[in-house]
């Protein structure tokens, strides 16, 4: 069996995205070793809490380096709700704090006019590579990215505004929305991902 190993980031979602691969057929592996994660022909950065700690915590654990270099080596990626946050330049929920980079732009605070954190369904559009159109996919957020750096391709959603709810580049997915808790749109979404590394 093919196995996707992600990222042991201690307060993600990870039984839920562990549950959806294994029902495409993929043995998910659980890993804090940063060489592991480095190597692996598909990851996962599942994410959830504030970005500053957690982006300190996994630059401190060499993490976040882990899947920097993945990104230079072309390598199937899959980050989910603040692990694609965390591909980003920074955060208004943590000013000072960097985070990736590999994505230019800042993470933003939808605003004090809405309810916040936005819990459920929300609808999406466009299409990609990786996401068939017209789907709905489920987002638990209070931060987002809200402009599209060149060279990405985007789905959208709204909350107020329009946000990215996708950015796909090569074999790289990052995804505001959880896949793994979206029904047969995120089914389809992790299984054209798995697809491109021929892991379906």
């Amino acid at each position: 069996m093919k196995t996707v190993v992600i990222a042991a980031t201690g307060r993600a979602n990870t039984a839920s995205m562990m549950a959806a691969l294994q029902r495409l057929g993929v043995h998910p592996e659980l890993s804090d070793d940063p060489e592991r994660l480095r190597q692996a022909e598909m990851a996962v950065l599942p994410g959830v809490g504030s970005f500053g700690p957690v982006a300190d915590r996994l630059r401190a654990c060499g993490i976040l380096q882990a899947f920097s270099d993945r990104v230079q080596a072309g390598l199937g990626t899959l980050a989910v709700c603040l692990g694609m946050q965390l591909f980003c330049e920074s955060s208004e929920e943590a000013p000072g704090v960097a985070g990736m980079g590999v994505v230019p732009g800042v993470i933003k605070s939808f605003g004090k006019e809405l309810p916040l954190p936005q819990f459920g369904w929300n609808r999406l559009s466009g299409a990609s590579a990786f996401s068939p159109s017209g789907g709905w996919a489920y987002f638990a957020n209070s931060y987002c990215l809200d402009e599209v750096p060149e060279g990405w391709q985007a789905v959208w959603s709204e909350y107020g505004r329009n946000f990215v709810a996708s950015l796909e580049r090569g074999r790289l997915l990052l995804c505001q929305y959880h896949p793994e808790l979206s029904g047969e749109f995120g089914r389809a979404v992790l299984q054209r991902w798995l697809a491109a590394g021929r892991l379906v």
